[in-house]
C-alpha cells in the first residue's frame, strides 16, 4: 500500500482520520465505491524529481485498481504524487463532506430525536476526535448555513408619517 500525505484544514483532517483511518496501514483508506477514491485516483500523478518526500497532516492510502493498472491505468508505484492543486481539491471535497454530515446530523437530532444542537455537536466532535475547532464555531457554521438555505421572509417596515 502506497501512502501519500497532503496538508488540509486541521478540523477536516481530524474528521477524516476519525472516519476512515485504517490502523493496519497507518493511513486513511477510502472505500473503492466512494467518490473520494475515484477523485484521488484521477488526481494521482508521477512524482517530480524535486519532490522526494511528502509532508502533511493527512496520510492517504493511494487507490490501487489492479484491473485498471493492467489495462494502462495508474499504478500507485509510479503514480504516487498528489500536487498542491490536487491537495486543495481533495481538501475542499472533504470539507464539504464534513459540513454536510454535520448539518444533516444536527437537523436529524433536533427534529427527529429532540436532541439539543450543542449536545449533538459535542457528540459529533467526540465521535471523530475533532479538537482543533470549537463547538461554537461548528454551531455558528450550521446557523449560517441554515439561515442561507431556509431564508425567512423579512418583515417589511413602514415609516410613520
Amino acid at each position: 500500500m502506497i501512502i501519500a500525505k497532503i496538508e488540509i484544514e486541521p478540523a477536516v483532517a481530524e474528521y477524516v482520520l476519525g472516519k476512515y483511518y485504517d490502523a493496519g496501514i497507518g493511513a486513511v483508506k477510502f472505500p473503492p465505491s466512494s467518490e473520494m477514491y475515484i477523485t484521488i485516483y484521477n488526481l494521482m500523478a508521477k512524482r517530480p524529481a524535486d519532490k522526494p518526500v511528502d509532508s502533511g497532516n493527512l496520510p492517504i492510502a493511494l487507490p490501487d485498481r489492479r484491473a485498471a493498472n493492467e489495462a494502462g491505468g495508474k499504478d500507485p508505484q509510479i503514480y504516487n504524487y498528489l500536487s498542491a492543486r490536487a491537495a486543495a481539491i481533495i481538501g475542499s471535497r472533504l470539507s464539504v463532506m464534513m459540513w454536510a454530515e454535520l448539518h444533516e446530523r444536527l437537523d436529524e437530532d433536533k427534529h427527529l430525536r429532540g436532541i439539543r444542537y450543542k449536545d449533538s455537536v459535542f457528540e459529533f466532535m467526540q465521535k471523530y476526535g475533532i479538537e482543533s475547532i470549537t463547538e461554537d464555531a461548528l454551531l455558528k457554521n450550521y446557523q449560517r448555513w441554515r439561515d442561507k438555505i431556509r431564508r425567512r421572509l423579512k418583515r417589511g417596515y413602514t415609516k410613520k408619517q
